[in-house]
């Protein structure tokens, strides 16, 4: 039985050291040129041993290796190898010392991936789903203008912003899972104090005026400026949505690169296409259990004489964030149990270096080293390798215009189908969730399927994206349909039912001036001549009719509604008027392509970013593309659209004389500033996604050859034996 002398304990197994030779890319895009084909630890040699050199043939494994400690003999490793010793103990599942057998069945990819998926899933519920869900009676509870509540929002987005650099360029070379459960315990942390102002702002209570809106009840609000105080929870809440943002950051950059290190190449799209899938059906799950929990009361337990329907109402709000924090630490500990690198990792390596963007810089020699980057003195070369790569810089670029997109119309999708069918709000939200969760959901999964499917390697994983992102240029072209505005009297009508000019408001009329109406109060109705009128008063409507159970509310003796039998008025019911528009299946069919196409693209998107750029360099690439994409495009998107969208506007509210929101906008200028806003940022992707393509320099070894001088997959998985290396790929195969 061969022993190998190592410290004073000998290795009763010895197992062999399989090095293959590297690709010609990985010279040029990691700097590590590398001193033999194979080396093999076998025997221990002999004093007269010669060492393997640098021209040694294939079948070199049956040359010894010489440990350290025959240096004396004129025997040493080259200079360029540097191994690290890992016993068997670092990588097992667990927390310290405590790593029961039982656990280990959890150590694998999958394991791996069902908890990341499941944190993923809880951040898209929480930031994505309640606090889009919640923002309105947030508003209404603690007197917060809109633009304050846009801060909340925005304050998610600012600490990811922050802490990406750090995050990516310190967590991509340390213990990424332990990174990444860190990341959820904050993430958890800023959900419990988001729910906080519930618990220390007192009890909400809210009058209930009956007959408001009505002629004979029409009462004005106080122009007063609010002196409850309760604006200031705004910072409780930004310092939330502040920590959901630093929790997050190492789910999207960590996460995606620990699963990329840890299966195979070609399965890598799958895993990561799962797990963002997760990310998109998060949200939708917020929408549906925040919306159910507004339909309680925010003070549980108490009996109010509000409903739902009611402009005061606030809903439970915070039962949400109160459940999505005891989560987030539940999901954090068996993730933070993960090892550095799962077992059997290192033999997936290689083929990863053979598909890095070729660059012939000798700068890139720094990168090889295992020491680059654990200190801030490597962060300037770090972004400096970065900048001069054009694939890596486009693909960002590509990014931000498809995140543009994306945040656009995930903000203002639902105001777009509310406007066109003339659906109330909560109508639209549902709506429009039935196209994001099958598209994006869908298209994200279909994106890692296709590229694994068809085994896409580089630029063709590029081409990919060039074809999704002109499929969905084309469907673009459907925002030139769209449905004509359902007549409001006063608004795009006039009382007597013509069309009036487009820009002039008469919203008092003969049959509603003794009402002496006030534009405050605005709450669409629907009169049985089927025009819709700003609120009941507008409508001349003298008073509610008895309500029925479960049915809408009615109001009667309605002087502007005409009646049609020979005496007395018409009446109106709360709500506004059906959309009788023939074209909704074809706008909602294309809408279902643009959205599908564009997150069929995003995983080939965030593969090739992998694949592009050094693999030490991985993680850091994510945070900084992230950074790009959150700069370029998520932040500013809904700007952009916000802005184009309120050109659209025909009637703005009202709030003591100043402008407030927007309450009808004219359709067919929407669809038009949606058509012109859509084409100018999927061209600009299409341009990116095409240079990048022109741009990337393959490999100038194929991939087959490569995995050719790999041992097969059955065997490499026999006996995985893991030990941490530089770029190379140690594969180890057992010798007894």
């Amino acid at each position: 039985m061969p022993q190998h002398s190592m410290g004073d304990k000998p290795l009763v197994s010895v197992p062999q050291l399989v090095v293959p030779s590297p690709p010609l890319a990985m010279d040029s895009a990691c700097g590590h040129s590398p001193p033999s084909r194979q080396v093999s630890l076998g025997s221990p040699p002999s004093h007269g041993a010669p060492c393997p050199t640098a021209h040694s043939p294939p079948d070199s494994c049956n040359q010894p290796l010489c440990p350290p400690l025959t240096e004396k003999h004129g025997c040493r490793t080259p200079p360029e190898m540097h191994y690290v010793a890992a016993g068997p103990q670092s990588m097992a599942c667990g927390w310290w010392a405590f790593a029961p057998k039982c656990l280990q069945a959890f150590n694998t990819p999958r394991g791996f991936l069902l908890f990341l998926c499941a944190a993923a899933f809880l951040q898209g519920m929480t930031v994505n789903g309640f606090v889009s869900t919640v923002i309105t009676s947030i508003e209404r509870r603690y007197d917060l203008p809109s633009y304050q509540s846009g801060l909340i929002a925005s304050s998610y987005d600012a600490a990811a912003c922050l802490c990406l650099t750090f995050v990516s360029y310190f967590g991509g070379n340390g213990h990424k899972p332990r990174w990444l459960g860190w990341g959820v315990l904050v993430m958890g942390a800023g959900s419990l104090l988001f729910a906080l102002p519930h618990f220390t702002a007192g009890a909400y209570e809210a009058e209930v005026a009956e007959g408001v809106g009505t002629c004979r009840a029409n009462r004005s609000v106080a122009c007063r400026d609010s002196a409850s105080g309760l604006a200031g929870y705004r910072l409780v809440f930004m310092l939330g949505q502040f920590l959901h943002g630093v929790g997050a950051t190492p789910l999207y950059t960590l996460g995606v690169t620990y699963l990329d290190e840890n299966v195979k190449s070609s399965y890598s799209p799958v895993y990561i296409a799962t797990f963002y899938t997760a990310a998109i059906l998060g949200p939708a799950a917020g929408y549906l259990i925040g919306g159910a929990l507004l339909n309680v009361y925010t003070e549980v337990g108490r009996r109010t004489e509000l409903t739902t329907e009611s402009p005061l109402w606030v809903g439970a709000w915070w039962v949400g964030f109160l459940g999505a924090g005891a989560a987030a630490f539940l999901i954090a500990i068996p993730i933070l149990g993960y090892p550095r690198q799962l077992p059997g990792s290192q033999r997936y390596v290689v083929m990863r270096v053979s598909e890095t963007h070729q660059l012939k810089d000798s700068e890139h020699k720094a990168a090889s080293n295992p020491d680059f980057g654990k200190t801030i003195r490597d962060l300037p070369l770090s972004i400096w390798l970065l900048l001069k790569n054009p694939t890596f810089i486009l693909l960002c670029l590509a990014g931000a215009t498809e995140a543009t997109l994306i945040a656009g119309m995930s903000t203002f999708g639902p105001k777009f189908l509310e406007s066109q069918f003339s659906l109330s709000a909560s109508e639209a939200a549902t709506l429009f969730g039935y196209l994001v969760v099958p598209a994006g959901g869908g298209g994200t999964f279909l994106g890692g399927f296709l590229v694994n499917k068809f085994k896409l390697r580089g630029v063709g994983i590029i081409k990919l994206c060039l074809l999704c992102t002109l499929t969905s240029l084309l469907a673009v072209f459907v925002f030139f349909i769209h449905c004509p505005n359902v007549p409001m009297a006063g608004v795009t009508a006039s009382y007597s039912g013509s069309v009036l000019p487009e820009g002039r408001l008469e919203l008092t009329a003969a049959c509603n001036a003794p009402c002496a109406c006030w534009p405050e109060h605005y709450s669409p109705v629907c009169g049985s001549n089927s025009l819709t009128y700003y609120s009941p008063c507008h409508a001349g409507c003298g008073g509610e009719a008895a309500p029925s159970a479960g049915s809408q509310k009615v109001y009667q003796d309605c002087s502007c509604v005409p009646q049609n039998f020979s005496s007395g008025f018409g009446h109106a019911t709360a709500g506004k008027c059906t959309s009788t528009c023939q074209r909704k299946p074809l706008l909602l069919v294309f809408i279902f392509v643009v959205i599908i196409f564009t997150f069929l693209s995003s995983i080939p998107a965030l593969t090739a970013t992998l694949r592009c750029v050094c693999d030490r360099q991985r993680s850091f690439a994510l945070g900084i593309q992230w950074i790009v994409v959150r700069t370029l495009g998520a932040i500013p998107g809904p700007i952009a659209f916000g802005w184009v969208i309120d050109k659209a506007c025909l009637l703005w509210q009202d709030q003591c004389g100043q402008q407030g929101s927007c309450f009808v906008y004219q359709n067919s200028a929407m669809s038009r500033y949606m058509l012109i806003t859509g084409l100018v940022y999927k061209v600009l992707g299409f341009l990116f996604f095409a240079t990048a393509c022109v741009l990337y320099k393959p490999p100038s070894e194929s991939p087959n050859s490569l995995a050719a001088s790999l041992p097969s997959q059955s065997s490499a998985s026999d006996n995985p034996i893991d030990v941490r290396a530089t770029p190379l790929a140690l594969q180890l195969r057992s010798d007894v």
